[in-house]
């Protein structure tokens, strides 16, 4: 991306500075996205960009999007784990759609997708 004006320039500051935020774990939620060989065959990475679509369509500021290896439940793939506090929701057997959906619920809500939930904590 070129530079050519000084709201380009803001645009990058503003845009390192929420990164920055989202790295100092400052986030309400986070979400994990487990990829490890079994999640990406049944379609992580879709999941994935799903989730990372589904929150900057809603210009979500506060959750913070990450990724983990194989926990051991690679016939309940693709899962997420969504965090909040204490609180430890992972959701299994996801397709894109439903991934966008735990968002919007989830995420915007505060509703937990009772019919995807594999495990609490």
């Amino acid at each position: 991306m070129k530079i050519k004006s000084i709201e380009d320039l803001k645009r990058i500051k503003e845009e390192a500075q929420k990164n920055v935020a989202l790295r100092e774990g400052k986030a309400k939620y986070k979400v994990t996205v487990h990829m490890g060989t079994c999640g990406i065959a049944a379609g992580a990475r879709q999941i994935m960009s799903a989730v990372l679509d589904e929150i900057s369509r809603r210009n979500l500021k506060d959750v913070v999007v990450t990724q983990a290896g194989c926990i051991g439940l690679c016939d309940r793939e693709p899962l997420i784990s969504v965090e909040n506090g204490s609180q430890k929701v992972l959701y299994g057997n996801l397709t894109p759609e439903k991934a966008r959906q735990v968002v919007v619920s989830h995420l915007v809500n505060g509703q937990i997708v009772g019919e995807w939930v594999i495990h609490t904590e």
